[in-house]
């Protein structure tokens, strides 16, 4: 499957580094979107030559419009994959009609356990002994779509945030490369809720 990539950020875009860095996945991304200015994720973009856009939220007059013209833009540019790779904001039933089943996140702790924007932090504070990563197909919940892969990470007796959240990021940028690749190969099969990821070689 040929396919066109979005990346969805919000932030310094480590996740996005990851990807451009992946030479089997760095010729797919056409386009960076963020719903902030002035991130580094954006000069990640112009570094490489990617077009960069920014949708700020406050100008709509609700959310529906905004997700319109997200898609408008999508469409636009003949996106095919969206991957959402530290972008802060829920995009509504306008997009994931479009590209449902095309479209993948990644988060810091083993869902189901830890959703939301502080998986890192609640699960230091919950005191777990492993927590991890998790790739996810994106569906109209939040954090709960059917899990594409996972990885786990040891929570050390004197990890604080910092120490913890740098081989958390380890893991994502080992994880969230290979999903992708894995949908733009075709090589996801999915029945419900259980994702197989097919082996390069597999049939």
């Amino acid at each position: 499957m040929e396919g066109r990539v979005a990346v969805l950020v919000s932030g310094s875009g480590t996740n996005l580094q990851a990807l451009l860095d992946d030479p089997a996945i760095r010729p797919h991304l056409a386009l960076v979107l963020s719903d902030r200015p002035n991130v580094k994720a954006l000069d990640r973009a112009e570094q490489a030559g990617i077009e960069a856009a920014v949708i700020e939220p406050d100008g709509f007059a609700d959310r529906a419009d905004f997700d319109r013209t997200v898609l408008e833009l999508f469409g636009d540019r003949g996106i095919d994959i969206l991957v959402s790779a530290g972008y802060m904001r829920l995009l509504g039933s306008p997009v994931l009609d479009v590209y449902g089943g095309r479209w993948v996140n990644v988060h810091p702790a083993l869902l189901p356990s830890f959703p939301g924007m502080h998986g890192v932090r609640d699960a230091l504070a919950h005191g777990v002994k492993v927590t991890g990563v998790t790739v996810f197909l994106v569906d109209e919940g939040v954090d709960t779509g059917p899990i594409v892969s996972q990885e786990v990470v040891e929570v050390m007796p004197d990890d604080d945030w910092d120490s913890l959240e740098v081989r958390i990021h380890a893991a994502e940028h080992r994880l969230l490369p290979a999903a992708v690749l894995a949908l733009i190969e075709g090589r996801l099969q999915v029945d419900g809720r259980h994702v197989r990821v097919r082996e390069p070689n597999d049939g």
